[in-house]
């Protein structure tokens, strides 16, 4: 299985989470129901700084270049953070993302790397969901800030895809566990809605 195909086989395992995770609900999970700049922006900062950490972990227990390529979106998701932070202005971390709980209990490299592509598939939907935000809200300077943060997105699917493809002869259990990834993702997204009396199933 090449890159292409690894990515394929998990955007093809997960693709109804995946386009639920695309959708404007998605956002309104993010934020609690709480549809406003403020909010938006810190569930931003929140799922960046705390995937940041996880990272940051990753990169001591790895080596070569898939501790390089851990440590780098490590950086970059700080740079995520701070420039969500300052668009936001004060702000006040709030509790880990359901996605960043449980990557912290993926061990093992492929299983990692696996997570991570998972990880930053369900980022990229969100991305395009808060440059849609703030699109609707008349704020094209914001907008492009976050749409520059899809691009990071899809370098770290090729990045880490690519890295597979060469170490791993197994990629059934790095298809699974980006799989798994992006269903801890998509069931916090399903129980949040519920709590907050929205039914989570249709895609709009």
């Amino acid at each position: 299985m090449d890159s292409q195909e690894f990515v394929e086989a998990v955007r093809e395992e997960s693709a109804t989470p995946l386009s639920r995770l695309g959708s404007s609900k998605a956002l309104y999970a993010d934020t609690e129901g709480e549809m406003d700049d403020d909010a938006v922006l810190g569930a931003v900062a929140d799922r960046a700084r705390f995937a940041a950490e996880r990272f940051d972990a990753w990169a001591d227990a790895e080596s070569g270049d898939v501790s390089e390529l851990f440590a780098d979106a490590a950086a970059t998701e700080r740079d995520h953070a701070e420039a969500a932070a300052d668009e936001r202005g004060e702000y006040e971390p709030g509790e880990p993302p359901a996605v960043v709980a449980h990557l912290e209990g993926v061990s093992g490299t492929a299983e990692r790397l696996g997570a991570f592509v998972g990880w930053a598939l369900a980022a990229g939907n969100n991305a395009d969901q808060v440059v849609g935000y703030f699109v609707g809200q008349a704020s094209p300077r914001t907008a492009s800030t976050f749409r520059a943060f899809g691009d990071d997105y899809d370098e770290y699917v090729e990045r880490a895809s690519e890295l597979l493809a060469a170490e791993t002869e197994d990629p059934e259990n790095a298809v699974a566990a980006a799989a798994a990834a992006i269903e801890a993702d998509y069931e916090d997204y399903f129980e949040t809605l519920e709590e907050l009396g929205v039914n989570p199933k249709p895609v709009c």
